[in-house]
C-alpha cells in the first residue's frame, strides 16, 4: 500500500514543495485519502522557507507555500516512504544510499516519461518565468503520477 509518499530535490525550496502541494490537491481533488505527501532535499538547509520563485509561482496557482520549512533527506524519512519520487537522477542516486532502492523513481519516469524528459529543471535562481515554466512542468507530472495512484488504487505493484 502507498500510504506516504516523499518527494526529493537538492534544497527542499523549490521544485519539491511546490510539487507537494500540486500532489495534495491533486489527490484530494481525485478523492483519494490516507496518503501523506512530504518533501526533503539531498543538499537542503534544516528551516530554510521556500524560495521567493516558489512562493510566488504558488500564490498564482492558489498554493500556500508560506509555512513550508525545509529539511535534509534523511534515512528516517527514505524509511517511512513507501513511494519516493525524484527531481533528477542524482538525487535518486542519493535515496538509494539512503536504503530506498526499489521504491524510488525520477518523477517524470514514474509519470511515464523516459530520458532527459523525466526530470525536472532546478529553476532556482531563474526569473519568475523559470518558475512558472517549472510548475507548469509538474502539474503535468503531478496529473499524471496522481491518476497512476488512482488506478492502481495506491497499492500493489508500485512498477
Amino acid at each position: 500500500m502507498i500510504r506516504h509518499i516523499l518527494l526529493v530535490c537538492t534544497g527542499n525550496i523549490c521544485r519539491s514543495p511546490l510539487a507537494e502541494a500540486l500532489l495534495n490537491r491533486a489527490l484530494t481533488e481525485r478523492g483519494v485519502t490516507g496518503v501523506e505527501v512530504v518533501s526533503a532535499g539531498t543538499g537542503a538547509w534544516d528551516g530554510a522557507p521556500a524560495s521567493e520563485g516558489a512562493y510566488l509561482v504558488g500564490l498564482e496557482r492558489e498554493l500556500d507555500l508560506s509555512s513550508h520549512r525545509a529539511r535534509l533527506l534523511t534515512r528516517e524519512l527514505v524509511e517511512q516512504a513507501d513511494l519516493i519520487l525524484t527531481m533528477a537522477r542524482h538525487h535518486r542516486a542519493r535515496v538509494d544510499e539512503l536504503g530506498g532502492e526499489g521504491r524510488v523513481f525520477v518523477f517524470g519516469e514514474y509519470a511515464g516519461r523516459e530520458g532527459d524528459a523525466a526530470e525536472v529543471s532546478d529553476p532556482f535562481g531563474g526569473d519568475l518565468d523559470v518558475y512558472r515554466d517549472t510548475c507548469a512542468e509538474l502539474e503535468a507530472l503531478v496529473a499524471a503520477v496522481a491518476e497512476r495512484l488512482v488506478t492502481e488504487g495506491t497499492s500493489g505493484d508500485r512498477r
